[in-house]
């Protein structure tokens, strides 16, 4: 099996196509379906920040909001905040490793049907059909002199791409803030400059990446080919030609006469329809290729012409390459396997990451406790012959609500601890401690014990209303 890297000089030479990619318009079931798609996350990405979730007096009512001012991330009934990264990190694992489920199915499934730089894509180049037509009248256009009708579409395209970029970064910058409130801002000039530097810097990029690089972001820029080339699973459903009935390419007469005198024939008539509706500008006859993203558009595009001529579907097809090479050999094709032990064990881990980021989130403590011991001096030896040690300790009220604590420091010995501004703490007993919601104390906690103490101690918080605690263990030095 070879890969080729598509790009402008290895582009097949179709008649008429110079610069960049001009895709035809294509119809049928893929065609209909990235359509469907299309419509679908474009839908979801638009009308998420407008629904609204209930969360009770003085909390945001928004269902997904990215709230900077007070450092939390709320989805609908779940609520993380700044110190909880790991389950940020956690999402990303989980990404990842869905994605590579993904692409042990079906290749890059993602790229063709999901990726936002797809759906941009697809999106501007119905807006270019509609102003300048299809392939063939956008490539008559560019080889004649300018008139003033094309002026006039060319602005009004560009004029909607725009329109839609700004759509675009104007409905990001509401995943930030109160959506209806942001967005009336944003119409009356009265939003942040950070609010308006972050749409124009995402309707730049719009513009820019779905409106003149499109290909060039797929095949260069993105990461995810030269990853896929790594991770390439035989077994996978993606799209191929099938050369051994394709080839000999010829056209349909030629083919009748050559099987008349017992002649091998393809089916391939070598139309290209199959290359010229390729976003990516590809021949996928060539064998399978990094810059394919598996849209199935030339899959529309052969059995269309398959069906014109007669002949079956399928020349160009969803299929694994284990099956090509079967073909090749004259062996049966085999079904392809889509639960196989690779999609079992990713579809394991992913479940696996799922549950234990589930279970960790719903068990947390609405209490954090950080305990730092003072390396300058780290311990002093007092008159009475005891030793004292000096931490920094940091409580933190991850509820809204303020919250009385008690700090408790034991050992295996008798000790006392005191901090500035409350009373030491004598015979055990506990300091007391108020916190405000959604903040952090932070506490310089001076522990004195015997001379025979030396090892670990235990900080402890609890919360007497709720009965909640978090402890923490820390050294205990003698000078």
């Amino acid at each position: 099996m070879t890969y080729q890297i598509v790009t402008p000089t290895h582009r097949p030479k179709i008649a008429g196509q110079t610069g960049p990619v001009v895709p035809q318009s294509v119809r049928g079931f893929y065609r209909r379906l990235k359509w469907g798609l299309l419509v679908m996350c474009l839908c979801v990405y638009y009308v998420l920040p407008f629904l609204r979730w209930n969360r009770g007096a003085s909390q945001p009512d928004q269902a997904i909001l990215f709230d900077l001012a007070d450092v939390r991330f709320y989805l609908f009934g779940i609520e993380a905040r700044a110190q909880e990264l790991i389950y940020l990190t956690g999402l990303l694992v989980l990404a990842t490793v869905i994605l590579v489920l993904m692409n042990a199915v079906a290749g890059r499934i993602w790229c063709g049907f999901f990726c936002p730089q797809t759906i941009w894509s697809d999106l501007f180049l119905a807006v270019e059909r509609f102003f300048e037509g299809d392939r063939r009248e956008q490539l008559i256009a560019r080889g004649k002199p300018m008139t003033v009708k094309r002026a006039i579409r060319l602005v009004a395209k560009h004029g909607v791409w725009l329109a839609i970029a700004a759509a675009t970064g104007g409905a990001f910058v509401l995943y930030f803030a109160d959506a209806p409130t942001l967005l009336t801002e944003l119409f009356t000039g009265k939003a942040s400059a950070l609010a308006y530097g972050i749409t124009a810097s995402l309707t730049f990029t719009t513009y820019a990446l779905a409106g003149f690089a499109r290909e060039k972001v797929c095949t260069f820029m993105c990461p995810w080919p030269r990853l896929q080339g790594a991770i390439w699973d035989g077994d996978a459903l993606t799209v191929n030609y099938r050369d051994p009935r394709g080839e000999p390419r010829m056209s349909a007469k030629k083919a009748e006469l050559a099987r008349v005198h017992f002649l091998p024939a393809g089916d391939c008539v070598d139309c290209n329809a199959c290359v010229t509706v390729c976003p990516m500008g590809i021949d996928i006859r060539n064998g399978p290729s990094i810059a394919c993203i598996n849209c199935g558009l030339c899959v529309d595009a052969c059995d269309t012409t398959m069906g014109k001529l007669g002949r079956d579907r399928g020349l160009i097809d969803y299929e694994s390459w284990r099956n090509i090479e079967r073909e090749r050999k004259g062996e049966q094709r085999q079904p392809v396997k889509v639960i196989r032990p690779k999609t079992l064990g990713l579809a394991a881990a992913a479940l696996v990451l799922i549950a234990v980021m589930s279970v960790h989130f719903a068990t947390r403590s609405p209490l954090a406790l950080t305990v730092i011991h003072d390396r300058n001096p780290i311990a002093v030896r007092l008159s009475d012959g005891t030793a004292r040690n000096s931490y920094e300790v940091r409580i933190s009220n991850l509820e809204t609500q303020p919250a009385v604590f008690e700090l408790h420091v034991t050992a295996g010995a008798p000790l006392s601890f005191a901090t500035p501004g409350l009373e030491p703490s004598l015979d055990g007993a506990p300091l007391v401690i108020d916190v405000p919601g959604d903040d952090m104390r932070k506490l310089r906690v001076s522990v004195t014990g015997p001379s025979t103490l030396s090892g670990d101690i235990q900080f402890t918080i609890t919360r007497p209303a709720s009965g909640e605690e978090v402890s923490k263990t820390d050294r205990f030095h003698q000078p």
